[in-house]
């Protein structure tokens, strides 16, 4: 039986709330993680202008939505040193980080 991928979804706040350039340049550190081997699918994005409703929460700057096969990919990915360089190098830009992690079903 085929295991159920695992989604870690991430949603950014800037300490610089509404500045593109920490944005951008918060974006570009996201996207440095794709060279993870274990991570099977990177997607980041923005707040998309849609529809605005009492459910949609557009409060956060930047998300990174990625997969992972296991559990055990998901934990490496953890400690891994570009994730890690990320964390070191990036971190100044949010003062928040939410993290939803699922496994499929």
């Amino acid at each position: 039986m085929k295991s159920k991928q695992i989604a870690h979804h991430v949603f950014f706040w800037l300490k610089n709330a509404g500045s593109v350039e920490d944005r951008d340049k918060l974006v570009e550190g996201v996207k440095t993680l794709s060279k993870i081997p274990l991570i099977k699918e990177l997607q980041v994005g923005i707040v998309a202008d849609t529809e605005k409703r009492d459910v949609v929460d557009a409060s956060w700057a930047v998300s990174e939505l990625m997969f992972f096969d296991t559990l055990a990919d998901q934990a490496n990915y953890q400690n891994h040193p570009i994730h890690q360089a990320f964390i070191k190098n990036y971190s100044g830009l949010w003062n928040k980080v939410v993290v939803y992690d699922i496994q499929e079903v």
